[in-house]
């Protein structure tokens, strides 16, 4: 490895009311994986979206130092001119366009003033051979899963002749095999001198893929790291400012009569009506219990608690009995009234309204509890938002901050907020952490363990089987539409739970 490819120096940013990064220093040396760490709120987005050029020169103090040169990113198509680019946790594909289309967006092949086609789509073959997705680059990019999009991203990105690779969450939404495939990648091009920095709250792929980690906290640098000299504990202690003794807070938990049964529930795919996603199941849950259900991507979990809240397009047939009494739910409005809650896994595009504010974010279900004769009740409104804003320690200026500014963390607390207003007899959680630090993910673990404990029924699903296995009473492993196996706290392995997964005995 050779000297410092990035310095960024003294970098203060302030939006109103807040300083999102304090005098922050920050140094990536040349054919480096350089994890940044960080609970969300810390600044780790906001850092790279000063050095990605989003937030152009002018908008904050400090330099930005590139190969030994002073840099002013006036726009992001500068940073990229310098070698930088950054791949968003947030998509940035245009998903009606092909995968080629998309890769050169903006930068396609023309000759006399007309783009080369075929040229264009041959250069996107290459990379996207790169990045191990065999798939016609004429492909639509909607009709890809969320992993492959991910994928062609990255291909995107490598095509800029990038020399610093930015990667904020980039396994969030990956399988394990995806996974494999881009850490080769990243392994490969360090071997070619290109730097990357590494946004992740997975310590094992920090520990696994970087060279060197830096933590930053309330928007300072803590402490910048050599991996092979600390262990996961040290990062997260540094991370949230104190040592957490367990990451996985389970108590025991004493389940009592059951609140949902399901007996022979099938779902229908929604684009192939003649295909099943749910393939007859049953299963049952018990107040004052947490039940996870495992499982890889695409196993149906998502689209069964969907359906049962009256949230899937698709066709379902079977029984659902609440509280002892059938219920045939058909809407969303119906599975509140009946005491469901869904936190979906897609917070942002499906679990809030980004342009509202937290307030009437978490007052958004629970209309008919703030208003009278059809007025809303704007005082009602503050007091309901502010108990939960207090209730669940969400970091923010205001009631009036639009959640789309907030980070995930506080994002996902809102969206806890609406539905514990709902005082729900069922609460589903899909991917409750995913995308969230270690102290957020701490404060929901305890959270559930408190509403377990008042008596709700909770439904877990999580792609972490740490997460699993540290949270469940009970454990329901879904495979290919249908629970392959029921596993006590006790009995369960990581071992066992894969094993079921991947449809073996």
């Amino acid at each position: 490895m050779m000297g410092y490819i990035l310095e960024m120096d003294h970098i203060t940013k302030e939006f109103p009311g807040v300083k999102a990064l304090d005098n922050v220093s920050f140094k990536v040396k040349k054919g480096e994986i350089h994890a940044l760490c960080g609970e969300n709120g810390a600044g780790k987005s906001t850092l790279m979206k000063v050095l990605s050029g989003l937030y152009p020169t002018g908008t904050y103090t400090g330099n930005i130092v590139v190969d030994g040169k002073k840099a002013d990113f006036r726009r992001i198509r500068d940073a990229e001119d310098t070698g930088i680019t950054i791949i968003h946790q947030e998509l940035a594909l245009v998903k009606d366009m092909t995968v080629g289309e998309n890769i050169f967006l903006g930068r396609e092949p023309r000759k006399w003033g007309t783009i080369q086609w075929d040229s264009l789509y041959y250069e996107a073959s290459k990379w996207l051979k790169m990045v191990g997705l065999d798939i016609n680059p004429e492909t639509i990019t909607h009709t890809l899963g969320i992993g492959q999009q991910q994928l062609v991203e990255i291909a995107k990105a490598l095509s800029k002749n990038t020399k610093i690779l930015i990667l904020d969450e980039p396994t969030a939404a990956l399988t394990e095999s995806e996974v494999e495939i881009l850490m080769g990648i990243l392994d490969e091009l360090r071997s070619k001198g290109v730097s990357c920095i590494y946004i992740s709250h997975k310590m094992p792929e920090v520990f696994h893929l970087s060279d060197s980690i830096t933590v930053l906290r309330d928007g300072q640098t803590i402490k910048t790291l050599d991996k092979n000299e600390v262990i996961e504990d040290d990062v997260i202690a540094l991370m949230v400012g104190r040592e957490l003794t367990e990451r996985y807070p389970r108590v025991e938990h004493k389940p009592k009569e059951i609140v949902l049964e399901v007996k022979n529930y099938s779902v229908w795919n929604k684009e192939k009506p003649d295909q099943k996603v749910i393939d007859d199941v049953s299963f049952s849950l018990r107040r004052g219990e947490i039940l996870g259900i495992a499982g890889l991507m695409g196993a149906g979990r998502s689209e069964l608690v969907m359906s049962l809240f009256g949230a899937y397009e698709g066709r379902s047939e079977g029984n659902v009995l609440i509280e002892g009494k059938s219920k045939q739910i058909k809407s969303i409005k119906q599975a509140i009234k009946e005491g469901l809650a869904l936190v979906t896994e897609d917070r942002k595009r499906l679990g809030l309204v980004l342009d509202m504010d937290i307030k009437e974010n978490t007052t958004l279900p629970n209309l008919n509890k703030v208003s009278r004769f059809g007025t809303i009740n704007e005082n009602e409104e503050i007091k309901a938002s502010e108990k939960y804003v207090k209730e669940l320690r969400t970091k923010t200026a205001s009631l009036e901050t639009k959640v789309g500014t907030l980070s995930g963390g506080n994002q996902q607390k809102v969206v806890l907020a609406k539905w514990l207003m709902s005082n729900p007899k069922v609460l589903i959680l899909d991917e409750p952490t995913r995308g969230i630090d270690v102290g957020a993910k701490y404060e929901i673990y305890n959270l559930m363990n408190q509403l377990v404990e008042n008596g709700v029924a909770i439904i877990m699903i999580s792609s972490e089987l740490p997460e699993v296995l540290g949270m469940s009473d009970r454990i329901l492993v879904m495979h290919e539409g249908y629970f392959a196996k029921e596993f006590t706290h006790q009995e369960a392995t990581q071992e066992n739970i894969m094993v079921a997964a991947t449809g073996g005995k």
